[in-house]
């Protein structure tokens, strides 16, 4: 039998992540989530844009956010116009993420860039910034890690896993989430 090498008790909270906000700024974020965004009540949307500016989220026009939608840091999101973040949606951005315009986040999905280093015994933080371009669908309990650029206008299909970025016009899907398609017949030409 082998010996386990995994040291959590040797976990450094401050390596490789810094929270951008003092405890008492997070601990109001915390308070305000739990009873506005986490919230199964359906708090108008205006509303709900209004708390994540207040708290500094940089937030577009006609912005539609449906309840039990889980921010860990409104001050590192960026989130374009016309943009849609649907039911129990969780953006996990211990680094910053960027939201572009006219883009649908669906029902369960997950933005997470925030992550763990499996080759490191102490498990340490391996965080990384995450971009959705305009126009970009993320399905249905999909998954976008870390470190990643999902294209303009491309789909990632419900409950699929992307680990790789995306390019623009793309539909991918799977586990880990490949490409099957171009999402509109009479393609765009890259710019």
């Amino acid at each position: 039998m082998y010996e386990s090498r995994v040291r959590n008790d040797q976990f450094d909270r401050s390596k490789n992540f810094e929270r951008g906000a003092s405890t008492l700024v997070f601990m109001l974020w915390y308070v305000l989530k739990c009873f506005v965004f986490l919230s199964p009540l359906p708090w108008p949307s205006n509303l709900k844009v209004r708390c994540l500016r207040l708290f500094g989220a940089k937030v577009g026009r006609n912005v539609y956010i449906k309840p039990r939608v889980n921010v860990h840091f409104p001050w590192k999101l960026r989130i374009g116009d016309h943009t849609w973040i649907g039911e129990e949606v969780c953006i996990i951005n211990f680094e910053p993420v960027a939201i572009g315009n006219h883009c649908c986040l669906s029902q369960r999905a997950t933005i997470c860039a925030g992550n763990h280093d499996y080759r490191d015994p102490a498990m340490n933080y391996r965080n990384a910034p995450i971009t959705l371009n305009d126009g970009v669908w993320v399905g249905c309990m999909a998954f976008v890690g870390p470190g990643l650029t999902i294209g303009t206008d491309a789909v990632i299909t419900a409950g699929s896993i992307v680990t790789n970025n995306v390019e623009a016009f793309s539909v991918i899907r799977g586990n880990p989430a490949c490409k099957i398609a171009q999402r509109y017949r009479d393609q765009p030409k890259e710019k």
